[in-house]
């Protein structure tokens, strides 16, 4: 088992399609424009702070999973499972998601496993750290 931490999680989420989120600026920064009228900030990407940011995150995450091959567990919803045969040799991958961490269990970590292409198109597509067991 390895745990994969994902840098700046949050900010790798996206916004749903059409949302639109504002806040205040940021301490130090005018809140008041010439015109008398408040400022706000267009936020671009979920944050750490957002109440949604979580669910984001998780809405860009979970479904890059199934693309992968992934069955989302029904008992746990962070839990995923996929089964492959690759060089004529059945792997089993098992990943548990817990905020911006990944626990990955596996069978083979040979340069031509199975894990070894989940983790290198996790890498490729994710800003990840390989944390170690």
């Amino acid at each position: 088992m390895r745990r994969w931490d994902f840098v700046a999680a949050y900010l790798q989420g996206e916004h749903e399609p059409g949302e639109v989120v504002y806040c205040l600026p940021p301490p130090g920064y005018e809140t008041v424009g010439e015109d008398s009228k408040t400022r706000v900030c267009r936020v671009v990407k979920p944050v750490y702070g957002m109440a949604q940011a979580g669910r984001r995150w998780q809405r860009s995450l979970f479904p890059w999973l199934t693309e992968w091959g992934f069955t989302q567990s029904h008992s746990d919803p962070c839990v995923f499972v996929c089964h492959k045969t690759l060089n004529g040799s059945n792997q089993t991958l098992i990943l548990g998601c817990y905020v911006d961490d990944l626990f990955v269990l596996y069978d083979d970590n040979s340069a031509d496993s199975l894990y070894a292409s989940f983790t290198a198109d996790l890498s490729a597509r994710w800003n990840v750290e390989d944390e170690g067991p």
